[in-house]
């Protein structure tokens, strides 16, 4: 998807990664995707933790219905079932919706 066919960002992209253990795993090379219910940044867009430049590479509209555990090990976790956990956990009275809509915001370290 070009920029141009996406809609607003719904927040800022310095909030698209926050939690301490995600972090460390998108600095150590194993999380490079973080999906949200929110546009956070568009292709191309640059972001740091703790001083380390990373870029969008890439975002696409996907059900989460859809994921796999090749895709919870790029959210930085072991299985798609943890994953499942930890979000459920995360978000007080969520249920999960297979047919819920995320935005998938793939990135990579640019140094």
């Amino acid at each position: 998807m070009s920029n141009t066919e996406l809609p607003p960002k719904t927040c800022e992209i310095d909030r698209l990664v926050r939690h301490p253990k995600l972090v460390a795993a998108a600095l150590a090379g194993t999380k490079t995707q973080q999906r949200r219910d929110g546009l956070y940044a568009y292709p191309d867009e640059t972001f740091e933790l703790e001083g380390v430049p990373f870029i969008i590479t890439s975002i696409k509209r996907e059900r989460i219905g859809d994921m796999t555990d090749v895709e919870a090990q790029a959210e930085g976790y072991p299985n798609l079932e943890v994953y499942k956990q930890i979000i459920l956990q995360m978000h007080a009275n969520m249920t999960w919706n297979e047919d819920g809509l995320v935005w998938v915001h793939s990135f990579k370290r640019q140094d």
